[in-house]
């Protein structure tokens, strides 16, 4: 069972040791995407959708669910994080979420970006199924990681496509 980091000798699962390891400057950047009607797509963006304002609700959830992380993923760290971002870009067919994650430690994170990107998306979908019970949430990808060990790392095709 060697080369596993979260397995021990045995076979059994465990929580990595970062103890040893020096603390550096990180950040992730997470980008996924929800496709919808254009009727939704209207609503969100002319702020009438019954349940109220979902981005503001959405970038919310986000932020929440990034800090939540190591209570959700089984063996992540828990983190005490420096900064989220959620940020929203209306396109033609529906919204995209950009999510950021950052902090000074021994440990990534890449979960708590992509967990925040996963979070406001659902929660716009949440939020506007009364008006679309069709959108589709896609794309969702670590879009760039810096810092720790292996260095800094950037999505060949940032597009989400």
């Amino acid at each position: 069972m060697t080369g596993l980091t979260h397995l021990d000798s045995q076979g059994h699962a465990r929580m990595v040791d970062v103890g040893g390891k020096p603390q550096t400057q990180r950040l992730a950047v997470a980008r996924g995407a929800i496709r919808m009607s254009a009727q939704a797509l209207a609503a969100i963006r002319d702020g009438t959708v019954p349940k109220g304002d979902v981005l503001a609700t959405a970038r919310i959830a986000g932020i929440m669910a990034a800090k939540r992380t190591g209570d959700l993923i089984p063996l992540c760290h828990p983190l005490a994080l420096d900064s989220v971002t959620v940020d929203f870009r209306l396109t033609e067919t529906g919204v995209e979420v950009t999510a950021s994650a950052s902090l000074t430690g021994r440990t990534g994170v890449e979960m708590e970006a992509l967990t925040a990107a996963s979070l406001a998306l659902l929660t716009i979908y949440d939020m506007a199924k009364a008006v679309d019970k069709g959108m589709i949430i896609e794309h969702v990808r670590l879009i760039e990681k810096r810092g720790g060990k292996s260095g800094d790392w950037f999505a060949v095709d940032q597009t989400g496509g």
